[in-house]
C-alpha cells in the first residue's frame, strides 16, 4: 500500500431526467496521497472537491475510473472503519447533548464502553467543549457545532482523516486550535484530506496541495515551490542604524534591481491570538469553547489498550516515603510482584484430619422429641364417616361369604 489514496481517471458526470449528460463535475482525476502527509484539495465552488470525496467515500459510484482508499474499496467495511469524516455542514441530533453525541457515533463503530467513556472525555477536552457537554447540540453555534463535528470523526482513531471546511464558522482561536491538531496529527502517522475555501489555513498546514477548476487539476505540487518567488530574495534583520541601511540601498542600486526596505508585520490572527490569551490569564469567565492546547492520548501512535487484569498484575510495590530521594538515579527495572509463598502453602496444602482420644469420653444430652399435636377435627364428622365405611364393608364382606343369598336377593 504505497498511497493512502490513489486515483485513476476518476469522472463523474450528472444526467438530466432523459439520461443526457449535463454536468461533468470530475473529469480524468489522478491524485496519488502519501501516508502522514496532509494534502490540500482547493478550488471554487462547483469544482468538484465535494463530489470527489463522496467518490472516495463510496457516497457516489463514478462514472468512470477507479478510487484506492488505504489499499482496498471504500464502500468495504473494513476500510470505512479506519477513516474519519468531517462534512461540509454536521448532521447532528439536536436533541442529545455532546456527551450523547460521542457516545452514538462509538457505538456505531463498535467500541467498548470503557474505551468509548475515555476517547468521549479526551475529545471533550480536547476541543474545549467539556464545560458544556451536557448541552443540547441544537443550541451550540455554528463554531461549536464543527467542534463536536470534529471529535466525533476522531472518535474511532481513523488512519485517514477527510475534512470538508473544517474551520467554518469558529473564531480564530478555534481556527488556530484545530491547525496545530492537524499539524499534530499528521506527525502522529495520521493522513489528513483537507477541502477548504480559507486559503490562509490550507497554506498554513498543508504539505501539498492540487487546486481544481471545472473538475481538472490545474496545478499539483508542494506549498513551498508553489508560492515562493525565486526571482526576489528577501533579508530580514534586527534594527540597524540608518547608516546601514544607506549603505544597503546603494549596493541593491549598483545591482540595477529595486529595493523596498519596511518593517514586517505580524499576521492579525497572531495579533488576535495573543490579545484573547492575555485576557484569559486575568481569569476572565466564557461561556462559550475553551481554547486547549491538548491531544488525546488514544491519538498518539505509542498509544497501547491494556486491560484491567495487565495493569492489576503489573502495578509495582509503592515504597516507603522515607526511602524516595530527590537525586537522580539510574532507573531501576521493576520486577513482577511475588506471591505470598506462605499464604500460597497454606491454601495448597490439604487440611489434616482431627485425632481424637480413644479414653475420653463424650458426653451427649438426650433429644427431646416434639409429637406434633393433631389440629383440632370435627369429631361427629369423622365418626359417621368412619362408621359408614364400616357398615359398607361388612355388607360387602357377607355378600362375598354368602353369594346364594345376593342371587335370590337380586331374583
Amino acid at each position: 500500500m504505497e498511497y493512502a489514496i490513489e486515483t485513476f481517471s476518476l469522472t463523474k458526470v450528472f444526467s438530466d431526467w432523459w439520461g443526457r449528460d449535463r454536468v461533468r463535475a470530475v473529469v480524468d482525476l489522478n491524485l496519488k496521497i502519501s501516508h502522514n502527509e496532509v494534502f490540500g484539495l482547493l478550488g471554487p465552488n462547483g469544482s468538484g472537491k465535494t463530489t470527489t470525496i463522496k467518490m472516495l467515500l463510496g457516497l457516489l459510484h463514478p462514472t468512470k475510473g477507479k478510487a484506492l482508499i488505504l489499499g482496498g474499496d471504500g464502500t468495504d467495511p473494513k476500510i470505512t472503519s479506519r477513516i474519519g469524516f468531517l462534512p461540509e455542514e454536521s448532521y447532528l441530533y439536536r436533541y442529545l447533548n455532546a456527551r450523547e453525541t460521542l457516545d452514538f457515533y462509538g457505538r456505531l463503530f463498535g467500541l467498548s464502553t470503557k474505551l468509548r467513556k475515555m476517547r468521549i472525555e479526551a475529545l471533550l477536552d480536547m476541543v474545549g467543549l467539556k464545560a458544556v457537554a451536557n448541552r443540547p447540540v441544537g443550541t451550540f453555534s455554528k463554531g461549536m457545532a464543527r467542534r463536536i463535528g470534529l471529535a466525533q470523526a476522531l472518535i474511532n482513531d481513523p488512519d485517514l482523516l477527510i475534512l470538508d471546511e473544517p474551520t467554518t464558522g469558529l473564531d480564530p482561536i478555534g481556527t488556530r486550535q484545530i491547525k496545530d491538531l492537524i499539524i499534530q496529527l499528521a506527525k502522529r502517522g495520521k493522513t489528513v484530506l483537507l477541502c477548504s475555501h480559507l486559503l490562509a489555513d490550507v497554506e498554513d498546514v498543508c504539505d501539498r496541495i492540487a487546486i481544481l477548476y471545472s473538475g481538472k487539476i490545474q496545478a499539483e505540487g508542494k506549498v513551498k515551490s508553489l508560492l515562493q518567488q525565486t526571482h526576489k530574495t528577501q533579508i530580514i534583520t534586527e534594527n540597524i542604524s540608518d547608516t546601514t541601511l544607506e549603505k544597503i540601498k546603494q549596493l541593491v542600486e549598483a545591482e540595477q534591481a529595486d529595493c523596498e526596505i519596511t518593517a514586517p508585520m505580524d499576521k492579525l490572527e497572531t495579533f488576535f491570538i495573543k490579545t484573547v490569551i492575555a485576557a484569559q490569564k486575568q481569569a476572565e469567565t466564557t461561556s462559550g469553547a475553551v481554547s486547549t492546547t491538548q491531544i488525546g492520548d488514544f491519538l498518539t501512535s505509542e498509544y497501547i489498550e491494556q486491560s484491567i487484569l495487565d495493569k492489576l498484575v503489573s502495578t509495582p510495590v509503592s515504597e516507603p516515603a522515607e526511602t524516595i530521594s530527590t537525586e537522580k538515579t539510574a532507573p531501576i527495572e521493576t520486577a513482577q510482584p511475588k506471591p505470598n509463598e506462605k499464604v500460597l502453602h497454606e491454601l495448597t496444602t490439604p487440611a489434616k484430619p482431627e485425632t481424637k482420644d480413644p479414653d475420653e469420653k463424650i458426653e451427649t444430652q438426650p433429644v427431646e422429641q416434639i409429637t406434633p399435636q393433631p389440629d383440632n377435627i370435627n369429631e361427629n364428622v369423622l365418626d359417621q364417616l368412619t362408621d359408614s365405611e364400616t357398615t359398607q364393608d361388612k355388607n360387602n364382606t357377607q355378600q362375598n361369604d354368602n353369594p346364594q343369598a345376593g342371587e335370590q336377593g337380586d331374583a
